[in-house]
């Protein structure tokens, strides 16, 4: 007997321990589970040739050294402006805009993230390319937002009739990342006036480098947004600012979304240095030009060497080589130091993403490709 009732007790026991340990294990079922984006590779070492997240080659503007070095530390125990007048002005001024037709964050990632969570809330799919910045997919998984993917063509370029269809909402950088390959602005238009009840985000990141905004799509169409980044053409990847351009409508909501997430994103240095990379024009002028001559010296040479790619209006180069698989191409660079990115799988697995350096840096990367060719006797010289 009690032997019996032994036995039930510990029946009894290990039924209690298991419900406990579903109770414990319950709290797993309310999480937001997602499939993070994963940023670009940033090695540290000395003797390196950066060339795989895009960044500008060259030093910000003086006038930010100058802002920086003279910062009165002392501020910082104040918070920020929340409505970063100073740079709203600054960057409307720039553009031949009001004050309430811009929106600054940090980082156009921020900037893009907040629009996604403002604008994008049909429960039809918002619509944009399937080869384009993983993080658009990673947003809509993120907020529970609906997305389909036109494909791009075989030469890479975006349908704009793909996007003549009923949706939720469209996004699309221009020029494309990381094919490089832009959309003209009549064809922009044509997709914003075939969407006039949805949002159109035309991602511009790289459009200093060579391509036409939609910019001045703004003032005809009150629902299309421009983004852009100081991150390239302004050298600041590092001081993560991004800004919105759009009808005073639209950045209000912006604004409201924003107040109600995080008063202040845009601390006091960000600001005043932002302020002073918008204020020297000639020298933003002078480092793009110099990055678009190198990008189509490179363009030429790696033609030379059997490399294949669509043309390029970024900062970038989306290549593939005719006989040169493009990993084995990615690992000898990189034990050479030189960084590139690799798109592994699907369409771009054997494309390498090779970012505009300086021009020696843009020699010494062609110099090795050119070796590594021979020596492995992948192109006849």
């Amino acid at each position: 007997m009690r032997s019996t009732e032994q036995s039930i007790c510990i029946l009894v026991k290990k039924q209690i321990k298991k419900k406990e340990d579903m109770k414990m294990g319950n709290w797993e079922n309310n999480i937001r589970k997602v499939v993070p984006y994963t940023p670009g590779e940033q090695p540290n070492q000395t003797d390196m040739i950066k060339l795989n997240t895009n960044e500008n080659p060259y030093p910000p503007a003086p006038g930010v050294t100058e802002v920086l070095r003279n910062t009165d530390t002392d501020a910082l125990r104040l918070y920020p402006d929340p409505a970063a007048k100073d740079l709203v002005h600054a960057i409307a001024g720039e553009y031949g805009l009001q004050d309430d037709q811009v929106f600054v964050g940090v980082g156009s990632d921020d900037v893009l993230a907040m629009s996604f969570l403002t604008f994008f809330n049909s429960e039809k799919p918002i619509l944009f390319p399937d080869i384009t910045y993983s993080f658009y997919d990673v947003w809509a998984e993120l907020f529970r937002i609906p997305y389909e993917r036109p494909a791009l063509d075989e030469h890479f370029h975006i349908k704009k009739e793909d996007y003549f269809r009923e949706n939720g909402g469209i996004i699309f950088p221009n020029p494309n990342a990381p094919t490089g390959v832009s959309l003209p602005l009549s064809d922009i238009e044509d997709i914003v006036e075939h969407n006039q009840d949805v949002i159109v985000i035309v991602d511009e990141a790289y459009v200093d480098f060579g391509t036409q905004s939609a910019l001045p799509l703004i003032e005809k169409y009150e629902n299309l947004l421009v983004v852009q980044t100081f991150s390239k053409s302004r050298s600041m990847a590092g001081m993560r600012i991004g800004f919105a351009l759009a009808c005073p409508k639209l950045i209000k909501y912006l604004n409201d979304v924003k107040y109600s997430f995080n008063s202040y994103t845009m601390n006091r240095m960000s600001i005043a240095a932002g302020v002073a990379a918008i204020k020297d024009q000639e020298y933003f002028l002078e480092t793009c030009g110099k990055i678009i001559e190198t990008r189509e010296w490179t363009k030429k040479e790696l033609r030379k060497l059997g490399f294949y790619f669509e043309e390029s209006k970024a900062n970038f180069i989306f290549a593939a080589h005719k006989n040169c698989p493009a990993e084995k191409l990615f690992q000898a660079l990189r034990a050479q130091h030189i960084y590139v990115r690799y798109f592994p799988g699907g369409r771009t697995g054997n494309h390498l993403r090779i970012t505009i350096g300086t021009r020696n840096e843009m020699e010494v990367f062609i110099n090795f490709v050119r070796e590594y060719l021979k020596k492995e006797n992948l192109w006849k010289f």
